[in-house]
């Protein structure tokens, strides 16, 4: 973890952890964003369906990528102190909007009560051919 201040600047504190995937480019896996009387703002880049321990892409459909990729997000979570459940905004990106019903019946295993907010877009393309990625605004303290 680095952090870095300045006079007038918020605290930030780069999240990093073994239990989901490394960045595969030149970015954290999460920003942290002190904003004072112990609360925190957590950045999560997004996440593709990466096994952590291989690297390997996981899962055949849409719903077990989403899947991965919720499991790395919390993994991020944790390492910030935090809860997937402190989410408060998530953005799912998908190749194919027509696979969207799988993929939120696994988003609403993982916020069955007061889920946070949600954006959902279709785009050409993800990294290593993944269906998925999802990234995640999240209200820690």
């Amino acid at each position: 973890m680095q952090t870095s201040s300045g006079s007038s600047a918020p605290r930030q504190e780069l999240i990093a952890t073994p239990a989901a995937p490394a960045a595969i480019g030149p970015y954290s896996q999460a920003v942290a964003v002190d904003l004072g009387a112990t609360r925190r703002l957590l950045f999560c880049s997004g996440q593709i369906p990466l096994d952590p321990a291989t690297g390997e892409l996981v899962g055949e459909s849409a719903g077990e990528q989403a899947r991965r990729a919720l499991e790395n997000l919390e993994a991020v979570c944790a390492a910030a102190g935090g809860s997937l459940a402190e989410a408060v905004r998530l953005t799912i990106y998908m190749t194919d909007l027509g696979r969207f019903g799988e993929v939120n019946e696994v988003y609403g295993s993982f916020f069955p009560a007061d889920p946070p907010a949600r954006v959902t877009v279709e785009v050409s393309g993800l990294p290593r051919g993944a269906l998925v990625e999802i990234d995640a605004v999240v209200a820690l303290g």
